[in-house]
């Protein structure tokens, strides 16, 4: 029962690296978009209009 513990500490540890990773270069891409105003105001829209349909669609599933 040892080798099952240390092995799910490993598996989180690596949840984790993997979940930074992926935030980590969200965040660079995100970045170079920000760079141009044009593609900044288009950036942040598009950001806005995703997390709002993820909201109104939960709501409507949850029927709030």
């Amino acid at each position: 029962m040892d080798g099952f513990w240390t092995n799910v500490g490993r598996y989180m540890s690596y949840f984790v690296t993997v979940i930074l990773g992926v935030l980590l270069t969200a965040a660079r891409s995100l970045q170079r978009l920000s760079q141009r105003p044009v593609t900044a105001i288009a950036t942040v829209t598009l950001l806005a209009s995703g997390v709002s349909l993820v909201y109104f669609t939960l709501l409507a599933m949850l029927g709030y």
